[in-house]
């Protein structure tokens, strides 16, 4: 396999664990619209709210009709309310500070505008390069667009960049960009399947990147 020259991350699911976060933010927006709140045992409505940009998770919960209604009001809602509810998932700290030690990163998520503020809340924003988010193409996941424009960005070939995600979305996404993908805690078919963030390290160092090797892993690991 060709060496890698930059990493790619989802954010829910991969960078957070954020399914309360997410659940309760559309639980105010239905609220708000006198329609049934999401229940975490509602297995498939909450994944779409996990996973999904919000004009799908809305279109899906509440129909059409509703959609620009129900985003106009979600655009009025402050998302900081919510970022007690939302966790980094374990090792993600240390693993993207070592990466981006030595790689461009970048996050391509079906978010819209709460990312900057959650990359700002965390102390991360500093780690990452490129952020693209569903406001920043026509087309969210599972289409190509954003992991496109990810690359488009890093000045990157889509085929030397990886993406970690954690859901068929992304997997979906990862396939149709020509990005090598990395599946977490995800049994969606990837490149690589891993349970734990650190083992990237591994990954990134065993297929070599165009500077030193990361620190703490031995070149070709």
């Amino acid at each position: 396999m060709s060496a890698v020259d930059g990493v790619i991350f989802d954010c829910d699911g991969v960078l957070f664990s954020s399914h309360d976060a997410n659940l309760a933010y559309y639980n105010l927006v239905l609220q708000q619209l006198g329609a049934a709140p999401v229940l975490p045992d509602q297995e498939e409505r909450a994944r779409l709210c996990h996973t999904a940009a919000s004009p799908e998770v809305f279109r899906q919960l509440l129909g059409e009709d509703r959609v620009e209604e129900a985003l106009s009001l979600a655009s009025r809602v402050d998302y900081r309310q919510f970022l007690h509810l939302m966790h980094p998932e374990p090792d993600m700290v240390e693993t993207v500070r070592l990466l981006a030690a030595r790689l461009p990163l970048a996050i391509a998520t079906n978010r819209g505008n709460s990312m900057p503020e959650i990359l700002r809340h965390f102390g991360l924003e500093d780690y990452f390069q490129v952020v693209v988010t569903s406001r920043d193409v026509a087309r969210p996941k599972p289409a190509p667009d954003m992991l496109h424009l990810a690359a488009d960005r890093l000045a990157t070939p889509p085929r030397r960049l990886l993406f970690v995600g954690d859901s068929s979305l992304d997997q979906q996404a990862a396939v149709a960009a020509g990005v090598r993908f990395v599946a977490y805690r995800n049994p969606a078919e990837g490149d690589w399947n891993i349970d734990c963030l650190s083992r990237l390290i591994e990954i990134v160092s065993g297929l070599g990147v165009a500077c030193r090797s990361l620190p703490g892993v031995s070149a070709g690991i």
